[in-house]
């Protein structure tokens, strides 16, 4: 049901009965004029006798946000779509003897906008148990347990001295206020028959006639504060045997001095945490330019409907953050659980599961998971992922008893802790891909590949802002090992790496990749220049590899973004450079290239810019000067004069050479023919590749800037800030740059967490001198199934390691056709 915490408020909707309801009230008048009622039991008496619905105080609303699975009528709507065989046919059509949905989402009423009852019953007793309780709570943990006992003493009463069953499965004369116990056959769900569910229809052989068989059960003294708030939540739950759900008693909104759907669902709970504030969560915010979700209703509540089958369409609706599934008939939660990544709340109590999918170690979000008096032996490790999990409730279930010590014990951040630290992992995946995209033949000698990585630091790689991942996978000298081994593997002839402190770069990649022919090139960001060199040995960077049997290093610049910026002259007296890019001391790596064969000479570029969402300008800015001081270092190189010594000192695998020709074992070394270097009319004409993490989504202000050349100096993403002539006149820069996975649409993401899933680094060339012939493809999308996020232990970094293969323009080798031995017999005889 839609906003599940709106859906009992006073005047919510009309109610209509159907002719059977109506005999059923006639019934219970008779009953009632015969054993008058008394106390609570005679103001529920008498509002039930009210034939109309109270008035609504909701006001008109015209929804146009993703279709509720009940709302009616509607053309989109999928109950109206069922009555023409669409794809909820089987939840809304099955055979059930009384027509009309008992399901209602969102609450909120509008003009032609007609909701079928749901829980008449359960409302009038809300109203009545807010007026006899003085309107407190009995949310777990804030409710009295002395609350609790008074609310179960005084339904106990009330079933003996009216007879009135289903009430915790007592037993009656089979009368029962809540209509919806059985009426719903199939809301999301399987087959339910009947009006009224029998006493015992939710019983379980754990929990004979509603009283847990736990040994911690509400009978004995709780041993702690967490084994008691359990019990509170499990007594809570039981509760909506014959009430509101727990969540909808608990919401302010059930408060009759409230504006029934005055917030229409939008209003934040009162006890509700902020994101931990994770780095993901932040890039999501900024490279998503949007605002909060504008979904209406975020809620489902099928609670009491006897479902035994939940239906796939339900994990269409990726956005619920509720979803209550409890006092069902259920035996199997679908692994399509997965998909509802947003849950923040979920209740599967009161059914008949015997396990958990792994799955369900993809609801990162989930603060509650409540599964209360189901059939449970034993939890999967991947539960362990749930590391903002606030309440597992497992009473009532038949529980490994060493896993249950240690939820009884310590709670169920312990619980959580234990499980994802001891687990074992996914599966490995599965090789990801190589692209070809263009199947040309090639020189090798004009061929070169690009590796860039953003590694994330190990200062950053914390369990607070990665708590679904195993401490062990976090630790540096795990994931180093395992970007090591990645490099390796890849073996391409530059290496980009960003997030690299100086220590690891001097103590562990530089002398590691010595080893594979390969030199290095590391500045830190500005701020180390500040701090003494023990303090800046931990300050992050850019470092850029290459390999010396391949490549000259000509030359390597730093730029310094923040410093750059503040000596322009056209920035002097703005505000906004100083209060907004000074204090960022992001830097570039410039590095310039010839290849020792080709004379062929390349620009690579290595850079990590600002992260901040609400710093989208500086981001632009940043990217505006980096753009401006490579073009200035192009004309320089441009005219750079030729190379003369291109013998690397030494062989790809180290060993010596003799003066024979031959190396240490005898081998001969065919002598290569080096050609000179190239020459260049500009700057632009040099080749040039791009590395950056850019915390920039597609369509942002900085892919703009850099795909197309240009940028608007009334761009969305600069504001109303003022940059001297870039917020003027507009940035430009000359080169024709194209991001290397634009050949295949980019990646679906290079940044995979819970909470920010999407393409932000990049690797660009320039189109002019450069072509794309092969790509590293995509991460195993089975494989992602099951991972939340990284890192993890195969992906050591929260990023995604991006490769390109290039082949420098103008130099396609020229393939001759074989015709075999007959065509080398005629070239023979015509040279002879």
């Amino acid at each position: 049901m839609a906003d599940g915490q709106y859906r009992f408020q006073h005047g919510a909707s009309p109610f209509f009965y159907s002719h059977q309801q109506q005999t059923q009230g006639q019934q219970h008048q008779l009953h009632q004029q015969q054993h008058p009622p008394h106390g609570r039991a005679a103001a529920v008496a008498s509002l039930q006798q009210r034939t109309g619905s109270p008035v609504s105080s909701r006001s008109s609303y015209k929804f146009t946000d993703t279709p509720s699975p009940t709302r009616s009528p509607g053309a989109r709507s999928p109950a109206a779509a069922a009555a023409q065989g669409g794809p909820f046919a089987a939840m809304f059509n099955a055979a059930n003897h009384q027509q009309g949905q008992h399901v209602m989402m969102n609450g909120a009423g509008s003009t032609g906008h007609r909701f079928m009852h749901m829980n008449l019953a359960k409302q009038f007793q809300q109203q009545q148990h807010q007026g006899q309780h003085g309107g407190q709570t009995h949310h777990p943990g804030a409710a009295a347990a002395a609350a609790a006992q008074q609310h179960q003493d005084h339904h106990t009463g009330h079933a003996a001295a009216a007879g009135h069953g289903g009430h915790l499965g007592g037993a009656g004369h089979g009368h029962q206020h809540n209509l919806s116990g059985g009426a719903t056959g199939h809301a999301f769900g399987g087959a339910g028959h009947g009006y009224g569910a029998p006493a015992n229809a939710h019983a379980h052989p754990h929990m004979p006639n509603g009283t847990p068989g736990s040994i911690h059960s509400v009978l004995s003294k709780p041993p702690n504060e967490h084994w008691a708030h359990q019990l509170h939540y499990a007594e809570n739950a039981r509760t909506t045997l014959t009430l509101t759900h727990a969540h909808a008693r608990s919401h302010p909104s059930t408060s009759r001095s409230m504006a029934a759907g005055a917030n229409n669902g939008m209003s934040k709970e009162a006890g509700e945490k902020e994101e931990r504030n994770r780095a993901g969560r932040d890039v999501a915010a900024d490279v998503d330019g949007t605002s909060a979700d504008e979904q209406v209703w975020k809620s489902l509540d099928f609670g009491t409907q006897n479902i035994k089958v939940i239906a796939p369409p339900l994990f269409n609706y990726t956005f619920l953050t509720k979803l209550y599934f409890n006092n069902n008939k259920l035996t199997v939660i679908p692994p399509a659980i997965g998909r509802l990544r947003n849950l923040r709340e979920l209740d599967f109590s009161l059914n008949q599961i015997h396990e958990l999918p792994p799955e369900i170690g993809m609801l990162t979000n989930l603060r509650e998971l409540l599964m209360f008096d189901n059939n449970l032996e034993t939890l999967p490790y991947e539960l362990g992922s749930l590391y903002q999990l606030e309440m597992l409730g497992i009473e009532g279930n038949p529980l490994n008893e060493d896993l249950k010590s240690i939820i009884i014990e310590n709670g169920t951040s312990e619980l959580i802790k234990f499980l994802r630290d001891n687990a074992q992992g996914p599966e490995p995946p599965s090789e990801r891909d190589w692209i070809v995209t263009d199947e040309t033949q090639h020189l090798d000698e004009d061929k070169f590949s690009v590796f860039s990585y953003n590694t994330l630091c190990d200062k950053y790689c914390t369990q607070s802002q990665y708590g679904y991942t195993p401490a062990a996978a976090l630790e540096w000298e795990h994931r180093r090992q395992v970007i090591l081994d990645e490099v390796r593997a890849r073996g391409g002839e530059i290496i980009c790496l960003q997030e690299v402190d100086q220590d690891s770069f001097n103590e562990f990649f530089r002398p590691a990749l010595a080893h594979n022919d390969y030199k290095g090139v590391f500045w830190p960001k500005s701020r180390a220049r500040t701090m003494t060199e023990r303090e800046a040995k931990q300050v992050d960077g850019c470092a850029t590899f290459y390999k010396d049997s391949k490549y000259i290093l000509l030359d390597k610049q730093l730029i310094d973004i923040a410093r750059t910026a503040i000596n322009r002259p056209d920035m002097k007296g703005e505000q906004d450079i100083f209060n907004r890019v000074m204090p960022r001391d992001d830097i570039a790596i410039v590095t310039f290239f010839e290849n020792r064969v080709t004379g062929s000479r390349m620009i690579v570029v290595n850079t990590h810019i600002f992260w901040d969402p609400l710093y989208k300008d500086v981001k632009v800015v940043q990217t505006a000067i980096l753009m401006e001081q490579v073009n200035k270092l192009a004309e320089k190189y441009a005219k750079w004069p030729a190379c003369t010594d291109k013998k690397p000192w030494r062989f790809t695998n180290g060993d010596a050479k003799n003066e024979d020709g031959t190396d240490t074992e005898g081998n001969g070394k065919e002598e290569v023919v080096m050609r000179p270097s190239m020459e260049y009319s500009s700057g632009s004409s040099i080749p040039l590749v791009l590395c950056i993490d850019s915390n920039s989504l597609p369509g942002s202000g900085v892919y703009d800037l850099i795909s197309s050349g240009t940028l608007s100096h009334a761009h969305p993403d600069l504001g109303e800030r003022k940059y001297g002539a870039f917020t003027r006149e507009g940035m430009t820069h000359p080169f024709a740059l194209k991001s290397a996975y634009g050949a295949v649409g980019e990646l679906s993401f290079t940044n995979y967490t819970p909470a920010f899933t999407g393409v932000i680094d990049y690797i660009w060339y320039s189109t002019n001198s450069l072509q794309v012939t092969g790509l590293l493809g995509e991460v195993d999308p089975e494989y992602l199934k099951r991972v939340p996020g990284f890192p993890n232990w195969h992906f050591p970094s929260d990023h995604l390691a991006l490769m390109a293969e290039f082949v420098v323009k103008g130099r396609a080798k020229k393939v001759e056709a074989d015709f075999g031995d007959g065509g080398r017999d005629r070239d023979r005889g015509g040279r002879s």
